[in-house]
């Protein structure tokens, strides 16, 4: 019986019921725990089937374990990817001084590395020193690939360095690690070393260096890796050219990306899913979509690899549409989506203006169990935030504190971005303070937020907070402080942050911080000034910048410079009617209506037509559209009758409407109308009716708020007792009790 028992536990792979058979046998016969042979292979035979309390129980049960218990028991976590649990076995192996064992040592290191746990690898390796064993070739290897993945590379190289035996994956892990840390002239060398020392590179070392290069951010170095490895006769396979087609759509080297197109054509490559996926990315970074369709569809059997690169190039090109047509059109195939799918396409609306869409496919995404991640979170909140989806963003937040994800730094930062876009500064603030790790994107967002709000004292104190916590600033962190100092006037201030930006920093000004620095010189009535500057600029003056100068000339009325940035704009952006109406509002103000005739005129001969008004504004956990002049919202009627109650109690009381904000050839009186149907107060309106009395009301514009809409709310506010609360493309407008947080400098 004893002699069969032992047969059936050496078979290749018995059934957990035959374990379980031997077991029972040998337990009868009074093997187990007693003989270490049957008791090891047990071990790892219960381990193997993933039966781990089983194994556990066994191993409890043994009088003495021996180093090949520990080992089997160790080695069966390791291989099913229970790191931590493994790791805590060691101290009792160190408790009966076992731990010279040169097996279990590699393996323990196997799991430091995959947590990454570098402070217990640094245990091991003083142990092994201790031991004696440092030296052997298994333990110095794992020590070395350990460090490597632990990110100590002089800890690494210091080991690899004392190896009196060097094996060529070695030497590839080392070559490898440097690389994907990108220290491309130490991997470079670590190969020339290699070479000097009689071990020639093979396929795997140049792929370490191909995808680590890769990985580190350096496309350039990766596209001439590739060309050097061809060159000294190496086949690339599908690893190497997966990593390389990345990196020339970083690149963007279509001539490159052809080459490689028909290498992978020409060694049959293109059977490799990894491959494909590699190719339709390609395209897609350098901008031919067509080729990459083209790819996409020459394909037999499509994975979920390639048809997220799909999705993902085709949103990188614009093709919002198609990209949710052809995620569609998988579903309805059945291709098998996942995370990365789901994330894709909800990003893909989020980026390009289809923020409702967004929302519905991230609850369509749950209902069908996929489970959203730590990426897919900060996808979904710019959508909550440009929309105002209050709730929507805040079911969000309660779903990555459920999820245990609120801690990562990109959920948290895109969580304070949300709150500050909906209004809610304070809780942004909150979110913000919370963090347990915080980069230069997570205090852009906040500082940002309070200079979207005006509150421009926060903003610099969170600036020179961020500055004591030793976070370098960037070019978007100085875009958000002078954003703030300009809401606020305080151009001084401007003035030396602009400064300290370039003689301090080392930030060379870009665009936006020249159109900030414009706008705050000439909101301060100092045009002079701002035009000074534009005309001292090493770069070419774009439309924000000559813009930001013509919306200054409209707050001082000043009409010789509003016409040199005018004629500028019209030059670069002839079609954006903006531009053109604000010169007219400008011509209207100063009561030249041949000015205004000829604006009118230009527009109708070019075809230009000013951009429809949309705001948005959540009710009960919906978002509402609003188009100004559109009648189709169901309760048009109501909210015409609040808008013209409201209009007869503010005409009663001395409000006159600004006519001069419409650019219609029309009546005083339909002028009037034309104002009425403005989209912000359309939403207010809608906020009114829908909603008890008091609740404040949060409106989100896609254009600037005109002056008429700014004085008519400011009177809602206080003639309703509402809170309400205005972000257009500019800043928030706090209105309350007939006032604005703006005090009318804006």
């Amino acid at each position: 019986m004893t002699t069969s028992l032992h047969l059936l536990l050496q078979r290749s792979s018995p059934s957990l019921p035959q374990t379980q058979q031997a077991h029972a046998g040998l337990l009868k016969c009074g093997l187990v725990p007693f003989d270490a042979r049957p008791t090891t292979k047990l071990l790892t035979l219960y381990s193997r089937h993933l039966r781990f309390d089983d194994a556990a129980l066994l191993f409890r049960s043994l009088p003495r374990p021996d180093p090949f218990s520990f080992s089997a028991l160790i080695s069966a976590l390791v291989r099913s990817g229970h790191f931590s649990p493994a790791l805590s076995l060691l101290p009792s192996m160190l408790s009966l001084r076992l731990a010279s064992d040169p097996f279990v040592i590699p393996t323990a290191l196997k799991a430091c590395a995959a947590l990454p746990s570098i402070a217990l690898g640094r245990q091991l390796h003083s142990l092994s020193l201790v031991a004696g064993i440092s030296g052997d070739p298994f333990v110095a290897s794992a020590l070395v690939h350990m460090y490597l993945k632990c990110g100590a590379m002089a800890d690494a190289h210091m080991v690899f360095d004392r190896m009196a035996e060097k094996s060529i994956v070695t030497w590839s892990a080392m070559i490898a690690g440097y690389a994907t840390y990108g220290h491309v002239g130490e991997a470079l060398r670590m190969l020339k070393r290699m070479r000097s020392s009689g071990t020639e590179p093979n396929p795997i070392t140049w792929n370490g260096m191909i995808v680590g290069f890769n990985r580190s951010g350096r496309p350039y170095d990766t596209v001439l890796l590739m060309r050097r490895m061809h060159s000294e006769g190496f086949e690339m396979d599908a690893v190497g050219i997966s990593s390389t087609l990345s990196a020339v759509g970083d690149v963007e080297d279509v001539v490159i990306g052809s080459q490689i197109h028909g290498y992978v054509t020409k060694t049959g490559l293109g059977a490799d899913s990894s491959v494909v996926s590699a190719l339709v990315d390609m395209h897609g970074k350098c901008g031919r979509p067509e080729e990459m369709v083209r790819v996409f569809d020459e394909v037999g059997q499509r994975d979920v690899g390639s048809c997220n690169a799909l999705v993902a190039g085709l949103s990188r090109n614009g093709r919002v549409d198609d990209a949710l047509k052809a995620f569609s059109n998988f579903e309805a195939q059945g291709v098998e989506l996942n995370v990365v799918s789901w994330t894709s396409i909800v990003a893909c609306c989020s980026q390009n203006g289809k923020d409702m869409e967004a929302l519905e496919l991230f609850r369509e995404m749950q209902i069908v169990g996929v489970e959203p991640n730590a990426v897919t979170i900060p996808c979904l909140l710019p959508a909550c935030a440009n929309i105002a989806a209050l709730m929507h963003g805040k079911s969000a937040h309660c779903f990555a504190l459920r999820r245990g994800i609120l801690a990562d730094v990109y959920v948290g930062s895109a969580l304070a971005d949300m709150y500050a876009k909906c209004g809610r500064i304070r809780d942004a603030r909150v979110v913000f303070d919370a963090m347990p790790s915080r980069n230069v994107v997570s205090w852009n967002a906040t500082i940002g937020g309070y200079a979207m709000h005006g509150k421009a004292k926060d903003a610099i104190e969170l600036f020179l907070l961020m500055k004591r916590s030793r976070q370098k600033p960037d070019h978007i962190t100085f875009t958000c402080v002078l954003s703030a100092c300009g809401q606020a006037g305080l151009t001084e201030a401007g003035e030396r942050y602009f400064g300290e930006m370039q003689e301090e920093h080392g930030i060379t000004a870009r665009m936006e911080h020249y159109a900030c620095m414009v706008s705050l010189l000439g909101r301060a009535g100092r045009l002079d000034e701002a035009y000074g500057l534009i005309r001292k600029m090493q770069l070419e003056p774009d439309g924000c910048v000559w813009g930001a100068l013509l919306s200054s000339c409209r707050i001082h009325n000043n009409v010789e410079l509003a016409e040199i940035a005018a004629e500028k704009l019209f030059q670069l952006e002839p079609g954006n009617a903006g531009n053109y109406v604000l010169l007219s509002n400008i011509y209207a103000a100063k009561g030249m209506l041949e000015g205004v005739d000829r604006m009118r005129d230009i527009m109708k001969n070019m075809g230009v037509r000013k951009d429809p008004g949309c705001s948005w504004i959540e009710i009960k956990n919906k978002v509402h559209m609003l188009l100004a002049g559109d009648k189709s919202h169901p309760r048009m009627s109501q909210i015409a009758e609040r808008l013209e109650k409201l209009s007869v109690e503010m005409k009663r009381l001395g409000y006159l409407p600004s006519t001069d904000f419409v650019l219609q050839d029309v009546e005083e009186q339909d002028k009037e109308h034309i104002l009425c149907g403005h989209s912000e107060k359309l939403a207010v309106a809608l906020g009114l009716i829908s909603t008890p009395m008091g609740t404040a009301l949060r409106v989100i514009k896609n254009l600037r708020i005109c002056g008429d809409c700014h004085a008519a709310i400011k009177f809602i506010s206080s003639f309703e007792g509402r809170e309400i609360l205005v972000r257009d493309t500019n800043r928030f407008h706090h209105f309350n009790d007939g006032s604005c947080s703006c005090g009318d400098y804006w």
